[in-house]
């Protein structure tokens, strides 16, 4: 079936930028709203950013203006810009799909494992 899979996670300076990827293997179809999440150690996992099908986002307060999240439809892939990072922005970042089918109200999730960012300094 599906699997998500992330990339791009690693070691930045505070100020730094990274690019994270997610990538589906799989054939997939009616992916209402892909997404971000991230957990740090001990904390709750919490949602960083979302766009759904025809391109609408939303970014939690923390990362508003400094990440930037973006699907390719065609390609069923995920990305997050993230720039100027700082270490609160330090967890394992996950992709979310929701997918849709005739007759659901709320979809179908699908995780990736996660990737890591740390942010020193």
């Amino acid at each position: 079936q599906v699997q998500l899979a992330e990339s791009g996670g690693g070691l930045v300076q505070a100020g730094g930028s990274l690019r994270l990827s997610c990538a589906a293997s799989g054939r997939i179809i009616n992916i209402r709203t892909m997404g971000w999440y991230r957990q740090a150690p001990g904390k709750q996992r919490e949602l960083v950013a979302t766009v759904i099908s025809g391109g609408s986002t939303t970014y939690a307060d923390s990362v508003k203006g400094r990440f930037t999240i973006s699907r390719d439809n065609a390609k069923n892939t995920l990305a997050l810009q993230m720039n100027s990072l700082t270490p609160e922005d330090t967890a394992v970042y996950y992709c979310n799909f929701v997918v849709m089918a005739p007759g659901n109200y709320y979809g179908v999730n699908y995780w990736g494992k996660g990737t890591q960012v740390t942010v020193s300094s």
